[in-house]
């Protein structure tokens, strides 16, 4: 059955079963269908409706720091009036956000349907000889250019930041806890010299720590300026007024961005795309570590809590599938995907401005979702992960042939005539070098008892190197 309502002024029909059939089984992308769950905190900051709301909140900033310059001409608005008008975006409603769309479909223009809607809320509250000071002086790209950045800004701030920081948590953790779990390495796929299993986190700590100050300390861009960023219509109404005085305060202290001082009708992005690439750069490194934890448990050396009822493969029972590493792998290389796109598109418009970033831009909670449900994922998936010490225990000890790169290079301390092709000899002729052998090859050699002694004490399980015992 279909149950429509037709709005009172503008014929709009609205059908509420096509409403409430967009869930998580009819929604196109999984960001709003299957891990609607994971990623809705999102929808406050990119979703339509939130997109409505930031440039409520500009128009109404910029209009309360013209009242505030003051223009002679809104002196008139007093504190009580302009703290009603910040109600316009602090208390939006979805009503609002309906209201707003029936005007576009009017208007066919999404940031001036916004200018209308705060102009019929300025008749309420008794402001009507004020409202043409709305939108004063601007082009739609002076609301887009700092209500999309400020949204992706408190994003950050707000969902990312803290999901970025339990994962990164989460393998400081891991690298505590093991920081003395000797591990046989492998280079090419192969057995190297031994690690410690905690410092091959930390490896990963420091990757993203290194990252995540790079990414927090890029200022977030806005243009603010008038249709073409030289304040034309500012300076012809006020010519006497410092407008680039002004706009500087407004997004730096107001909006709390980083005004860029010479832009076209747009802000040029550079500073955006150098953000999504930082964003991407992080996707890689996790990418880069799901892949090992991957690695890791196809080598018995995690082993992963079961929960009761899950099954791990429809046709064999045995089966505890590492899925949410997977999971992860593939939403961090979507999203990587989409903000190369954005860095490499976003910088680059027609002359004064073409419309290319309008669409584009529609998108930056998108690669964000997918971070989010990855994050997510790493964290259920380390949540899981048992250490199991005897197979990297039996891994070390299956190894001997990796501590000839130590007595070698202690045998060249002492002056021994080509130390290197001796081991060499020792560990490719022989099928499998073991404790006894490398003893015996000790033993034979032609050097004080100090010396012998000193690689006898060598072993896979030994020979890590100075992070051994490090905090």
């Amino acid at each position: 059955m279909r149950i429509s309502i037709k709005s009172r002024k503008f014929g709009v029909v609205i059908s509420k079963f096509q409403a409430y059939m967009l869930n998580n089984l009819t929604a196109i992308s999984p960001v709003d269908g299957r891990y609607r769950k994971t990623t809705e905190k999102l929808a406050d900051y990119f979703s339509e409706q939130a997109l409505i709301r930031y440039r409520i909140r500009v128009e109404v900033e910029y209009f309360i720091a013209l009242c505030e310059l003051p223009l002679p001409q809104l002196v008139g608005v007093v504190p009580e009036k302009r703290a009603a008008l910040r109600t316009l975006y602090t208390e939006f409603s979805s009503a609002d956000a309906e209201r707003i769309k029936e005007i576009e479909s009017i208007t066919n223009h999404d940031v001036k349907a916004v200018e209308y809607l705060i102009k019929e809320k300025m008749d309420q509250l008794g402001l009507s000889d004020y409202k043409e000071f709305i939108h004063f002086g601007l082009t739609s790209q002076d609301i887009n250019n700092t209500a999309i950045p400020l949204s992706l800004k408190e994003a950050l701030e707000e969902v990312y930041y803290p999901a970025i920081e339990e994962v990164r948590n989460k393998i400081a953790t891991f690298a505590e806890e093991w920081s003395s779990i000797p591990m046989l390495a492998r280079t090419h796929g192969q057995p190297a010299s031994p690690t410690v299993l905690g410092k091959e986190f930390r490896v990963y700590v420091e990757r993203l720590d290194k990252q995540l100050a790079l990414l927090r300390a890029l200022a977030v861009p806005a243009k603010f300026g008038g249709a073409t960023g030289n304040f034309n219509a500012h300076h012809a109404a006020y010519p006497a007024t410092d407008w680039v005085a002004f706009a500087n305060r407004f997004v730096g202290e107001v909006l709390g961005l980083s005004r860029s001082q010479y832009t076209t009708q747009i802000e040029h992005y550079d500073n955006l795309a150098a953000i999504f690439d930082n964003l991407k750069r992080i996707d890689t490194i996790l990418v880069d570590f799901a892949r090992d934890i991957w690695t890791y448990i196809s080598m018995e050396y995690f082993k992963q809590r079961i929960k009761a009822g899950e099954v791990g493969s429809s046709a064999m029972p045995h089966k505890v599938n590492p899925i949410d590493f997977e999971n992860a792998e593939g939403n961090f290389g979507i999203a990587g995907a989409i903000y190369a796109h954005l860095s490499g598109k976003l910088p680059v418009s027609r002359l004064q401005r073409d419309l290319t970033d309008s669409t584009v831009l529609r998108n930056v909670g998108v690669p964000m979702a997918h971070s989010l449900i990855a994050l997510k994922s790493l964290i259920k998936g380390m949540n899981k992960l048992i250490l199991n010490e005897e197979a990297l225990q039996r891994d070390l000890e299956a190894n001997w042939a990796v501590v000839a790169e130590g007595i070698q290079t202690i045998l060249r301390r002492e002056g021994y005539p080509k130390p290197y092709e001796a081991l060499k000899a020792l560990t490719r002729t022989n099928t499998h070098v073991t404790g006894e052998s490398i003893a015996t090859f000790i033993e034979e050699l032609a050097v004080s008892d100090a010396v012998k002694a000193e690689l006898r004490a060598l072993s896979p399980s030994t020979y890590t190197g100075v992070f051994r015992t490090q905090k």
